[in-house]
């Protein structure tokens, strides 16, 4: 073909001119030899030998000398004559000399080429700094995945595009256009590299002549042969390999916890201009491998497989695993397999998604402008520009609309005005003011049981808001109220009244004692002091004798009021005995001769520490303690002060049930811990032995409690509109503390009001609803119901810029796909309602599981991220030019020209 090529190529001879003229023209003149060289032109190789001989011949001045060169020989610079392949290591000016097009078909024309020799043409190429002819390009071998014995080999330029190379393998290999391929070269390890980046030169991609580079193309399933998916082959029947159904009804595997990934690509998949710009492969000459923003193109492309292999109608359902790996790979928030948000991911991946695919190569520097008094049209417009020329996307093109954000310093009332591009509304819900608080009230009568109670209560209220609550239940004073947090046996936290309710959380268990003093004694006051107690168990610890004893808390502790007067321990075993009566059952004189007679044969094996003052005394049994936040507020005499001893009885003269000791806050009796504790006022004990406890101490009846007739209630939540989350959304607001704005007019941070108005909408707009809410001391999810129109949505009374009346659907919206969220903050589902686009019917995907819905069981408590399409667009797409397979991108076709459009 080549010797063909040559033969068709070589022109007549012609008469020839004087050797003057010829020596001229080939060396001096513009077309000569010394003339520089220029970037993609020819330049062709004749061989040294024959090119001294003509020299000689044209500078010997005699055009009938023997010298004359006669026709063109190459032979020498070849390794045969079959196809004609330079030999390996040709040096200019010593094997050949290089000649511009021009003199070269001077030379042809005047003395002819050898018969059946190719002229050896080469390209002059462009590298960093430097021109240069290129006299070996690159020689490829060309295979094809499934026919890998068969190989073409073709010469590239080392400047060519690996773009250059695919479209060659294509028609080498007779493509159809529709078919999806892509290029792979086998490296000196003999391990195959994906060639991502079509726009790169072969130089770029360090390939080398010989390299085998391998077409694949994709299957009618929408997979790639290389991709081989274990788990997919694991669980794909015969039945799937033939299976035919409706594109884009597939389910997603969960790969564990990763139902919130299955939900979002499941509403981005049912977003119908964004999936037919990747099933008509208009994002591969949009994919930006050099953005530093972006992931080399990796997630488009993975996300790009993904579409394709769920429009493929060959698949009941796929298993997204490189896709999970990619998004682990560049969010290592997603790495693992913990439960996420689904619209975090969605941020995530429309993020990603935008810088894979920017068309913007190089972003360029854009001061922010304030409006400065400008017309809003004219500040709107700039912004948009602005935005554009960084920013430049299909899903700029569908997802990106325009704020307005308005602030007012509260000093000087300086307003600025801004306009930002958002990609989806994260709007409030209404919140209700109030809380339910489940609290278990104490009486001081022991014969009342405790009684569970459910309170209405103020959520930024205080801790006396919840006794006031209690009190219209009980009858009983806020003043005589005292509430505590206990947590294992002991009290975790002793609240003040005017601490916040919102330091309660909800699993906390909060118990509220009736009371007639304060646990802070005052000197010389004559009210009862309330005095905390625990209830303790002495058991046998694990010891090599056995002989060593630990006490163990049990039950709920308690706050006692001590009359001043009966302040000492027999006193304070008195009102304790009066306290436990309901389940404590005092001994008879039976129970209590029998306990003397056998104390008194006790008594000297068993050595009782005698009275000792201050809290010095230490218990060298090991104890059960933990974390307390405790109370550690300062008394003025300490209660050992009061009572003498900080153990009681001293020594057993007669029948006691229990034994009293003084102890701290986390229920043992170390008190040296720190000096703090040292001065702070004890807590008591009430120490058990286990037959006593056995005996006289009934667990059941200790632990029982009634139920109040409030704990039926349940507050109840009416329904909300979605309208009013987006007028919540642009209502005005204060800034927090921890957010101030900086005034430049007054020169210092200022809490200013905020307003968010809507100026321009996107094609697609995405509304995340908040149901997670965030404080300092609670998390919660809000069951609110939303209640959300599945068509017909109107936001012409929340756009603010100047409408076209002639055109209402620029401002109507139609729902194509919700993310749902079922269960609370710590364990939940994900799963997706999807309209498809080419049949309009609604589907439930939970997984991979899909089945078909009606319209009427998409809206419930769960919709958590709303998808709506622009009814201009969904108009546009059903149209003849929209459904003939060019998506609605201007990737692929120019957006519509309307007066909405202008700006976008």
């Amino acid at each position: 073909a080549a010797v063909a090529v040559a033969e068709d190529r070589e022109p007549q001879r012609e008469e020839l001119p004087g050797l003057d003229s010829q020596w001229r023209q080939i060396e001096n003149g513009e077309s000569g030899r010394e003339r520089p060289l220029r970037a993609g032109e020819s330049w062709f190789l004749v061989e040294k030998h024959w090119y001294k001989q003509w020299e000689a011949y044209v500078q010997g001045g005699d055009q009938d000398s023997s010298t004359f060169p006669g026709c063109i020989n190459n032979a020498t610079l070849f390794q045969d004559e079959i196809n004609w392949r330079l030999k390996e290591g040709l040096v200019e000016g010593e094997d050949y000399v290089l000649l511009p097009a021009a003199a070269w078909h001077y030379l042809v024309s005047w003395y002819g080429l050898e018969h059946g020799q190719p002229p050896i043409e080469r390209k002059v190429i462009e590298l960093p700094n430097i021109q240069k002819v290129e006299v070996y390009p690159v020689e490829l071998l060309l295979v094809r995945h499934n026919d890998l014995g068969r190989s073409h080999t073709v010469q590239f330029s080392h400047t060519d595009s690996i773009g250059m190379v695919l479209r060659t393998a294509r028609e080498r290999f007779l493509v159809e256009p529709q078919e999806d391929t892509r290029l792979w070269a086998k490296n000196s390890e003999g391990s195959l590299d994906r060639l991502y980046d079509t726009h790169i030169t072969v130089l770029d991609a360090a390939l080398e002549t010989g390299q085998l580079i391998i077409m694949e193309t994709r299957k009618k399933d929408g997979t790639w042969p290389s991709a081989q998916l274990h788990v997919m082959n694991k669980h794909m029947s015969e039945e799937d390999e033939d299976f035919k159904g409706q594109p884009g009804i597939c389910g997603l595997t969960n790969l564990g916890n990763t139902c919130f990934m299955n939900s979002a690509l499941q509403c981005l998949s049912n977003v119908p201009q964004l999936t037919e710009y990747f099933l008509n492969n208009c994002y591969l000459e949009e994919l930006n491998f050099r953005n530093p923003l972006g992931m080399k193109g990796e997630i488009a492309e993975a996300y790009a497989d993904l579409v394709k292999q769920a429009w493929s109608g060959h698949h009941r359902s796929i298993v997204p695993h490189v896709f999970k790996n990619k998004v682990g790979h560049f969010a290592s928030q997603f790495l693992g397999y913990q439960q996420h948000d689904s619209q975090e991911l969605l941020s995530f991946l429309l993020d990603g998604l935008h810088e894979d695919l920017n068309r913007v190569k190089k972003k360029e520097y854009v001061e922010l402008c304030d409006a400065a008094g400008r017309p809003d049209q004219e500040v709107a417009q700039e912004a948009w520009q602005n935005h554009k020329r960084r920013n430049d996307s299909v899903i700029v093109d569908t997802f990106h609309g325009l704020f307005k954000s308005t602030l007012v310093c509260p000093d000087c009332g300086n307003v600025s005005v801004t306009f930002d591009p958002f990609c989806y509304l994260s709007v409030p819900l209404p919140i209700s003011h109030k809380r339910v608080l489940e609290v278990f009230f104490i009486p001081m009568d022991p014969r009342r049981k405790p009684e569970q109670h459910r309170l209405v209560v103020p959520k930024k209220g205080k801790i006396s808001d919840l006794c006031v609550a209690l009190s219209k239940h009980t009858g009983i004073s806020p003043e005589r109220m005292m509430v505590a947090d206990v947590f294992s046996h002991r009290f975790y936290k002793l609240y003040q009244l005017e601490e916040p309710l919102s330091s309660i959380l909800d699993r906390d268990d909060i118990f509220v004692y009736e009371v007639s003093g304060r646990i802070e004694a005052i000197e010389g006051s004559r009210e009862d002091i309330v005095v905390p107690v625990y209830l303790r168990e002495r058991t046998p610890a694990r010891d090599y004798n056995n002989s060593y004893y630990g006490l163990m808390l049990f039950g709920h502790p308690l706050l006692v009021s001590v009359p001043r007067d009966r302040f000492t321990w027999e006193g304070l075993y008195n009102v304790l005995m009066y306290r436990l009566s309901r389940y404590v059952s005092k001994p008879n004189s039976d129970d209590e001769d029998d306990g003397d007679e056998k104390e008194d044969d006790e008594e000297d094996k068993d050595d009782v520490p005698g009275p000792s003052t201050g809290g010095s005394l230490r218990d060298p049994e090991p104890e059960q303690a933990g974390p307390s936040s405790g109370v550690t507020n300062r008394c003025p005499f300490l209660l050992d002060n009061c009572l003498g001893t900080s153990q009681w009885p001293p020594r057993r003269r007669r029948k006691q049930l229990f034994t009293l000791q003084t102890v701290n806050s986390n229920g043992t009796s170390d008190r040296t811990t720190s000096p703090e504790e040292v001065h702070a006022q004890p807590y008591i004990a009430i120490d058990w032995e286990p037959e006593m406890k056995k005996r006289y101490y009934d667990e059941i009846e200790a632990e029982g409690y009634v139920k109040h007739d409030c704990v039926g209630y349940v507050m109840k939540k009416a329904p909300v509109r979605l309208q009013e989350c987006i007028e919540l959304f642009t209502t005005v607001e204060t800034l927090e503390k921890e957010n101030p704005w900086y005034c430049p007019s007054c020169k210092q941070h200022q809490l200013a009001t905020k307003k968010l108005d809507l100026w321009m909408l996107p094609e697609i707009l995405i509304i995340h609803l908040k149901r997670f809410s965030y404080t300092k001391f609670s998390r919660e999810k809000l069951d609110t119901l939303v209640e959300f129109p599945i068509r017909d949505l109107d936001f012409s009374e929340f756009v603010i810029q100047p409408q076209n009346e002639s055109n209402p659907e620029l401002y109507k919206y139609d729902l194509i796909a919700v993310s749902n969220h079922y269960g609370g903050m710590r364990d939940g589902h994900y799963t997706t309602f999807a309209c498809n686009k080419d049949s309009g019917q609604w589907h439930y995907f939970d997984d991979n599981s899909v089945s078909p819905v009606n319209e009427n069981q998409i809206e419930s408590k769960a919709a958590y991220v709303l998808f709506y399409q622009r009814q201009d667009v969904a108009r546009r797409l059903l149209s003849p030019a929209g459904s003939s397979g060019a998506p609605a991108s201007p990737a692929c076709n120019s957006p519509p020209s309307s007066e909405f459009m202008d700006v976008n």
